[in-house]
């Protein structure tokens, strides 16, 4: 991040006495403008296809990692000049449910954007960002945001313990110095290894494939010890009648997989299926 090129952005909304400390550039200011313009008309009867429909605009958008680790304060980033797997899902979501709302302020954007990416949808230093997808689904369906679906296309139950980050906090620069942040992703790890986790194993999804539509949630699931999820992005079926992942691919840039989801999978390495949710 080249500090020059940013703004530290505070709004204040006087009616609800709502603040906000923002980090974003004038570029993706331009950015956010020239977005609203260019996905008017693209709401369509189905939510799903809008949700795809709405990501298809990202397509060449480069992949940058780590896009959100810029202050221990934890401001809500805006960047469209560079995404990772997860910043692609929460913008494409954001910005389709402005388009079913018919809302396109600026003001809109970053709320709605900080109401998926944080607990509860409040922004409250570091350890509030839904770390962990899985949580993120978790709270996004208690939102009202999504339905995690996995269970009724053909999902199972799992045992795993989740703890990656607390047993790797030299990983995470606002993690390994910070006994604050440090305990509450313990916290975070605690509630996910209360819950169920549900899964649609690598080999049993061609088979249910049929039930995914485009615009679905789709998360990558792993073998990887006290790692839950390594890459998510959305479903989309293709001319060829099968399910593609549509993705801020590490590769470089937001792209739809060439071959279908169920041969994409297998050539990742520790992939043991997915997790699929449906925006509602």
């Amino acid at each position: 991040m080249k500090p020059i090129l940013q703004l530290i952005i505070t709004l204040f909304t006087i009616q609800t006495g709502f603040s906000q400390q923002l980090v974003c550039s004038t570029k993706d200011k331009d950015a956010f403008e020239s977005k609203i313009i260019e996905i008017d008309g693209l709401l369509e009867s189905e939510f799903g296809k809008t949700i795809t429909t709405v990501g298809k605009t990202f397509l060449g958008t480069p992949y940058v990692a780590k896009t959100l680790e810029v202050d221990e304060k934890e401001p809500l980033v805006i960047n469209f000049q560079g995404l990772d797997c997860t910043t692609f899902v929460e913008n494409v979501l954001a910005f389709s449910n402005l388009l079913k709302d018919s809302k396109t302020e600026f003001s809109d954007f970053t709320k709605t954007l900080e109401k998926i990416r944080y607990k509860d949808g409040s922004r409250d230093g570091y350890a509030s960002r839904l770390h962990y997808f899985s949580e993120w689904i978790v709270n996004n369906e208690e939102k009202g945001l999504i339905k995690n679906i996995t269970s009724d296309i053909g999902g199972i139950e799992i045992a795993k313990t989740i703890d990656f980050m607390s047993t790797h906090r030299e990983l995470y620069p606002f993690l390994k110095d910070n006994e604050k942040n440090y305990n509450k992703i313990k916290a975070s790890e605690k509630f996910l290894n209360n819950e169920v986790m549900c899964v649609l194993e690598q080999g049993k999804i061609e088979a249910h494939e049929h039930l995914i539509k485009s615009g679905d949630i789709i998360a990558l699931t792993t073998s990887i010890k006290g790692l839950d999820i390594t890459h998510t992005g959305i479903a989309t079926r293709e001319k060829d009648g099968r399910i593609h992942l549509l993705h801020a691919s590490s590769s470089g840039e937001v792209k739809v997989s060439k071959e279908p989801l169920v041969d994409y999978l297998k050539k990742i390495k520790n992939n043991t299926g997915i997790m699929v949710c449906r925006p509602l």
